[in-house]
């Protein structure tokens, strides 16, 4: 009698924590979760079969009780801030990165753009950016338009 609760205590406590690491850890259904609802009803179901109705229907809704808290305390309390992201990203890309180059400036593409790659101004090479076509390598590009981190280029005919 002593093992058949012990089973179904265990069956129940692991799924319903299962669940809680399912629903606070893992984002989605995944098969934790699964594995957890499955564990629970397993315990459940093994409590009628092997302890009566009476005493299934107790262990029913003490599951039932006892997850409704779970859940409750687990979302309001201050319990999980210390997995909770408190910090915020600020900076931006290449924010160090100050370029010297003019509009119409000249260079050589050092990849293909399609529209992004790479070209070389005054020996130094630059992400550019073609205004939608298709630039081979080694073509020469003329600096149409400068953005704070963009630079715009086209095709020197």
């Amino acid at each position: 009698m002593m093992l058949e609760w012990v089973t179904v205590i265990l069956l129940i406590v692991i799924g319903l924590v299962l669940i809680i690491v399912e629903l606070v850890f893992i984002p989605g259904t995944t098969l934790i979760g699964i594995l957890g609802f499955v564990l629970a009803g397993i315990g459940i179901w093994f409590g009628y079969a092997t302890l009566g109705t009476p005493i299934g229907h107790i262990i029913l809704g003490l599951t039932v009780l006892v997850s409704g808290v779970a859940f409750f305390y687990s979302f309001r309390g201050d319990s999980w801030n210390r997995f909770a992201l408190k910090e915020s990203i600020d900076s931006r890309v290449n924010e160090e990165y100050q370029h010297n180059l003019q509009l119409g400036e000249t260079g050589i593409t050092v990849s293909a753009l399609r529209p992004q790659g790479m070209a070389m101004f005054n020996e130094q090479r630059h992400e550019v950016q073609s205004k939608g076509e298709f630039i081979s390598s080694n073509t020469t590009v003329r600096i149409i338009k400068l953005n704070q981190h963009k630079i715009i280029v086209e095709a020197v005919t």
